[in-house]
């Protein structure tokens, strides 16, 4: 089910503390019916999957009968759709040798070293085990074209997206709290940033907030927060905001049906909610599984 319509005469609230309870409990259809960017609603997690891996089987394609290049800011969650797009790659022949794939983030230990990739949660180990290996090697993206950030040169990242021409699509999943890649509220109770400086954050190292750790160790490790790497490397703001196309994305589930329903509804960017800076860019497309969209619960039920 797709939609985009947003609706003069509807009172959108302007930032999150003005959603009333009418507005989080909504449901779904109604929701779609006015939400704020193009919407694409899938039944479950297994279609918006396989719908995502056409998606972008058929971009990278039309690209190639172009003669023009591919670039891409890519995350690791959602990352379920990769085996999937590497498949309709191998059976349709599509190249990879034009593909600029810029990775958003990668785990680092508590000491702010890159885990290797062998790590159970590293990034790069997981596209080169369920992405590029997957690929038939005539088919595969040169090495070099495969960008991760750099902890020993952060500015790299931005300076090779500019010398490729900047991204065409950045995908990117959305945290509970709104964080895209590893761009968290940047604001505690020590330190304040304004939207403006957040908006133009660039590639650089963050140790991650607690609730993230525990969040990750929820959906992983069964609630064992030891296993989860407390620092990361992150792609900036300023690089995904800069790309042509964003494609939000997210599969999950009940504990995303609030920061969708910021998303959709709420008209004004917070530095609190980083994916509300999607409000200021000029082709925002989101995408989410029936359950990420179904009517917030405020209360125990019956």
């Amino acid at each position: 089910m797709a939609a985009s319509a947003r609706r003069d005469d509807y009172p959108y609230p302007r930032t999150s503390g003005e959603l009333t309870d009418e507005q989080l409990t909504m449901p779904a259809d109604d929701l779609t019916a006015i939400a704020r960017h193009p919407l694409t609603v899938y039944k479950d997690t297994t279609e918006l999957y396989h719908q995502l891996a056409r998606q972008m089987a058929d971009e990278l394609r039309e690209n190639n009968l172009r003669g023009e290049p591919t670039r891409w800011i890519l995350p690791v969650g959602p990352k379920a759709h990769y085996p999937i797009l590497a498949g309709i790659c191998n059976r349709e022949r599509i190249s990879w040798a034009d593909v600029f794939a810029f990775h958003m983030d990668e785990f680092l230990d508590w000491q702010g070293r890159p885990v290797d990739p062998s790590h159970p949660f590293s990034f790069r180990g997981y596209c080169d085990r369920n992405l590029y290996q997957l690929l038939d090697p005539e088919l595969r993206p040169d090495p070099g074209n495969v960008v991760y950030p750099d902890v020993f040169d952060p500015d790299a990242y931005a300076e090779r997206l500019r010398q490729v021409g900047g991204a065409d699509t950045c995908f990117a999943g959305f945290g509970y709290r709104g964080h895209l890649a590893f761009n968290e509220p940047p604001t505690t109770r020590w330190h304040h940033y304004s939207l403006e400086e957040f908006a133009a954050s660039t590639t650089r190292i963050v140790p991650l907030l607690e609730d993230t750790i525990v969040a990750h160790s929820h959906r992983v490790t069964g609630g064992y927060t030891q296993a989860i790497p407390r620092m990361a490397i992150t792609v900036g703001m300023a690089e995904i905001l800069s790309a042509r196309r964003l494609h939000l994305v997210t599969d999950g589930g009940a504990w995303k049906r609030y920061i969708v329903r910021v998303l959709l509804l709420t008209t004004e960017p917070d530095v609190l909610l980083p994916v509300t800076l999607a409000h200021r860019h000029p082709d925002v497309h989101v995408t989410v599984d029936a359950d990420s969209i179904a009517p917030c619960a405020l209360g125990l039920g019956s």
